[in-house]
């Protein structure tokens, strides 16, 4: 695939995730949770309204000034590292895991930077447990997460470029 092609799809993956991500932010935070309450919809599914300052699953979710700065700079750091590797991506999957990475970062740091946290309200639940609160973004950097450790995995020596050297005997 020609370094264009694969930046314009990976991207274009990036802003659909991104524009998903920030389009049902702002109908819940705007509209749905507008007071906060906890929406069920089936018996094993809420929308709720959340506020992580930290990163996945609340890790250093404290209310220090700096978290949002350092996270959100961490953040873009990161995004300039997959998208170094993005462009020189070969294979489709990899094109959009990495996409998918890029916008569900992007649209964390969009939060952190306008509300001072990542608002979460997808909450699934069973037997009383609760899986911590995610969101769009959320998803599309596990899922994109996922798919690369997955074509890590099962893609092959062949298709990674790790060919060991052939031993000859003379």
């Amino acid at each position: 695939m020609a370094p264009t092609n694969v930046m314009r799809k990976g991207l274009g993956v990036a802003l659909l995730i991104f524009g998903l991500d920030q389009a049902t932010k702002w109908w819940i935070v705007e509209s749905v949770m507008n007071p906060p309450r906890i929406t069920p919809v089936t018996p094993f599914f809420n929308l709720v309204m959340g506020w992580n300052r930290g990163v996945s699953f609340g890790l250093f979710n404290q209310d220090s000034p700096y978290n949002v700065w350092i996270l959100s700079a961490i953040a873009l750091i990161i995004v300039v590292a997959l998208a170094v590797w993005l462009r020189k991506a070969e294979r489709q999957l990899v094109v959009i895991a990495i996409g998918m990475v890029i916008g569900g970062a992007i649209g964390n740091v969009v939060d952190r930077l306008r509300f001072g946290a990542v608002a979460d309200f997808l909450d699934f639940h069973i037997a009383g447990y609760h899986w911590p609160a995610f969101n769009v973004a959320d998803s599309g950097i596990t899922i994109g997460a996922g798919l690369l450790v997955l074509d890590a995995l099962f893609s092959g020596p062949e298709k990674n470029n790790n060919k060991t050297p052939e031993i000859t005997e003379d």
